[in-house]
């Protein structure tokens, strides 16, 4: 078990936060002077745009509805296992995340720039063969894909990191299964390996989600690593609000209405300042909002064991070439950071893209599928420890999502909105999010 001093998680007492039902959880409205913005919601994108408010000497304070920082970004921590709500990993090319966070201080730890693949009764080795050049070569005729696939990825890597930035978010886009198909992968190549590789990304598997978007995210895979914080995801949303001054951040506040320059808290009452921006995940920013649409999201379970060894040894992301169970994707995220886990044990982070991630025995068809992978002897050894079920993980990116890539964030006067339902569906893009609603509030503030 895991001590207070372990834990990974915001001091409360250094970010000022007062807890409902403490002799002073009364007094923090009446005590606090008129904030230039209240900024609703203490996910990444608020974080980022109170951060930027406040660099720019703006009074903000967030009010967060959750018990911590960090929207759809946290960690868990259960048996002195970390828990990320969900398989996430960030990717080190992010600009933005480049921009506000100190990554060194988060002491990031890598995946193997490549991939396991399950098909035909074992796991076979894909590997990135700028970056592991000694094991593509060697693994260069397993069978996932034709050496002519191989080659594609080449390709594709050329074409996603051409041009600047601002210019892959203007190409002409199109469903990505269409545009893999049209860059000459084969349907085998894109089943095998691509489809569950973005599907597991993009949390769904059909890839309808716009093109844009995947040369986008191959864009940073190419540039960058793939990585997780040692002590779990949620270190990054922590990371950005220990950065705030005392009582900026204010948990287990609820915002029930939202209008230019004020809103109406749950018991009631009535906050006002400059401007408002709504920061909250894309249902909640839609429930407040006159007018604003809701966007579709896709869905996610992610199911957690505790294993006594890792059925894959190494940082690998592993992958289901074949289609034919629940699982798209495992990681032993112990072996990725040991910290996941507490010494002697492993933990195995199983993910189940839509739906069906929701239906009753996932679990015994997850050990099904996975025994046949790992083997019997090991997968009965495996303890469950909790599985989240995350019907709204993502939003969904269609081509018609992307349309307008940077879409509004400033709805009407004192009124702004930011997410990565306004930008794109990643860390970058909710981090991006908040900058630019910040951006606009200065703006109109004459700052």
């Amino acid at each position: 078990m895991s001590d207070a001093r372990n834990r990974p998680g915001v001091s409360l007492a250094r970010l000022g936060v007062i807890k409902p039902g403490s002799a002073r959880s009364l007094d923090w409205r009446k005590t606090m002077a008129k904030p230039g913005v209240i900024v609703v919601g203490g996910g990444l994108a608020g974080l980022a745009c109170a951060r930027a408010l406040i660099e720019s000497r703006v009074d903000a304070v967030v009010l967060e509805a959750g018990d911590a920082p960090g929207g759809r970004v946290r960690t868990d921590v259960h048996e002195g296992f970390l828990l990320d709500r969900g398989f996430q990993v960030y990717l080190t090319a992010y600009p933005e995340g480049r921009r506000v966070l100190d990554l060194k201080a988060l002491s990031p730890r890598r995946f193997i720039p490549g991939a396991k693949v399950w098909r035909g009764g074992r796991l076979h080795t894909v590997a990135d063969p700028l970056r592991r050049p000694v094991e593509a070569v060697s693994h260069v005729f397993e069978p996932v894909g034709s050496l002519l696939d191989k080659l594609r990825v080449l390709e594709l890597r050329q074409h996603a990191t051409s041009g600047e930035l601002t210019d892959l978010w203007q190409r002409p886009q199109q469903e990505s299964q269409r545009f893999l198909l049209d860059l000459g992968f084969s349907e085998e190549m894109i089943d095998v390996f691509l489809r569950p590789f973005f599907g597991g990304i993009f949390l769904e598997r059909e890839l309808t989600t716009s093109s844009r978007m995947l040369e986008f995210v191959f864009r940073m895979f190419s540039r960058g690593h793939a990585v997780v914080p040692e002590r779990g995801m949620g270190a990054i949303p922590e990371q950005l609000a220990l950065k705030l001054p005392s009582g900026a951040l204010r948990m287990k506040v609820r915002v029930a209405e939202a209008w230019g320059h004020r809103v109406r808290l749950s018991d009631g009452e009535m906050l006002h300042a400059d401007a408002v921006v709504v920061a909250t995940d894309p249902g909640t920013a839609a429930s407040l909002l006159v007018g604003m649409p809701a966007p579709r999201m896709n869905s996610v379970t992610c199911l957690y064991f505790a294993a006594p060894e890792p059925p894959v040894e190494g940082p690998w992301l592993v992958l289901d070439g074949e289609g034919r169970g629940p699982v798209n994707n495992v990681a032993v995220m112990s072996e990725v950071s040991p910290a996941y886990a507490p010494k002697g044990q492993a933990l195995v982070s199983v993910s189940v893209v839509g739906e069906a991630g929701a239906a009753a025995g996932l679990e015994a068809r997850v050990r099904e599928q996975l025994t046949e992978w790992f083997g019997a002897a090991a997968v009965s050894a495996w303890r469950h420890l909790r599985t989240y079920v995350l019907p709204e993980a993502l939003p969904a990116q269609p081509p018609s999502a992307l349309v307008e890539p940077h879409r509004a964030v400033r709805l009407a006067a004192g009124l702004y909105v930011c997410g990565d339902h306004r930008e794109n569906a990643s860390v970058d893009g909710a981090l991006t999010s908040g900058r630019r609603a910040a951006e606009a509030v200065l703006l109109d503030l004459g700052r």
